[in-house]
């Protein structure tokens, strides 16, 4: 190999000049005449419409979201539900849904801005707020599966609702 070729990284055949017209002198039976290489077209993006088949969403899919969202909000409202629902149970104190769920958003959000002011960042003071909701929960729940005759769950449902009042 040449000291040329050594050198570089990428060796290429140099390029020979090719004679494309046959020479007087040289027979032309059985050659085939060389046709300049001719660059081919890229091939062309083709873009198809895209059909995207849509299920449409029946009855019970927005019942379940309706449900969702009904749960999320009292999740939320779940301390301020508890203690109007602990205020609730001294006897002669009746209240109607529209108080009962007053009280409990009032009281949601003055314990979530308790969380605000005593704790730095609203991710951080928003995330203990859920760790609260849930503490609540399940506070609740155990109240429910220990005591028989308490009937938590209905009992705040029908609050919430003024099937009580």
């Amino acid at each position: 190999m040449s000291e040329e070729n050594l050198n570089n990284p990428n060796p290429v055949e140099p390029e020979v000049p090719v004679n494309t017209t046959p020479a007087a002198d040289t027979p032309t039976e059985g050659v085939a005449p060389v046709e300049p290489a001719v660059a081919e077209p890229a091939p062309q993006a083709t873009t198809q419409a895209q059909v995207i088949v849509q299920q449409e969403r029946g009855f019970a899919h927005y019942v379940g979201f309706a449900l969702l969202c009904v749960l999320c909000i009292a999740f939320f409202f779940i301390p301020g539900i508890a203690l109007t629902f602990a205020v609730s149970l001294i006897p002669g104190i009746s209240l109607g849904a529209i108080a009962a769920w007053t009280f409990s958003a009032i009281l949601s959000v003055i314990a979530w801005v308790i969380f605000k002011l005593k704790i730095k960042g609203f991710k951080k003071s928003f995330y203990f707020y859920i760790g609260l909701c849930v503490l609540v929960t399940i506070l609740l729940i155990v109240i429910e599966v220990l005591t028989e005759e308490t009937n938590v769950f209905a009992n705040i449902f029908a609050l919430l609702c003024g099937a009580n009042a």
